[in-house]
């Protein structure tokens, strides 16, 4: 297994930390005015989905997994199992519901990234596109003239997300989303 320096550290990054797998969401060095410098991160469970402050000290080494992202396209789910298909070579696989990342943003024939430990050839996560547009299925009407500033409204959208969007939005409208953060971005002229 490769062996990274914390120097390497970046966002992303997936380590294997006693024989678990973490992906590294923030990191930050750290050079206190009295003793050692050290790499404060941030770090998410691969497979827990837990995330946990750990310092290490500079030049400190760790075990880095190498991963594969993979076009897959999202075809269905039955209950907690999600069913997906590569987009060259048309393979079907199945994945468990705890291991997809905001699937709460995916739509049915969407393409979505699975990554894989290359190594072991092991299913690590599903993530949807960073940005994706969706219908508005529910949104309560709009009164003109309710705020001073722009307001927002509950909305449900047709992968079964409820995001807040401006009053100016209603039902049929497509809107672009930021599944990182949940957040409405723009009306998608149709």
């Amino acid at each position: 297994m490769p062996k990274v320096s914390t120097s390497d550290f970046r966002n992303g990054l997936t380590l294997r930390l006693d024989s678990d797998i973490f992906t590294i969401i923030e990191f930050l060095h750290v050079k206190p005015g009295k003793g050692g410098a050290f790499v404060r991160t941030k770090l998410k469970g691969v497979t827990t989905g837990k995330v946990l402050d750990k310092n290490f000290r500079a030049g400190e080494n760790v075990e880095a997994v190498r991963v594969e992202r993979r076009p897959y396209q999202y075809l269905y789910n039955e209950g907690e199992i999600y069913h997906f298909m590569h987009q060259e070579t048309y393979e079907q696989i199945t994945i468990g519901e705890n291991r997809i990342n905001r699937k709460d943003f995916m739509k049915e024939s969407e393409e979505v990234t699975v990554v894989v430990d290359a190594d072991q050839e092991e299913i690590l996560f599903v993530d949807p596109p960073d940005q994706v547009t969706l219908e508005v299925t529910s949104t309560e009407p709009g009164v003109r003239g309710d705020t001073a500033q722009g307001g927002t409204k509950p909305a449900e959208l047709e992968s079964g997300a409820s995001i807040q969007v401006p009053l100016f939005i209603n039902e049929g409208d497509q809107v672009k989303v930021d599944t990182r953060s949940s957040k409405y971005l723009e009306r998608v002229k149709s």
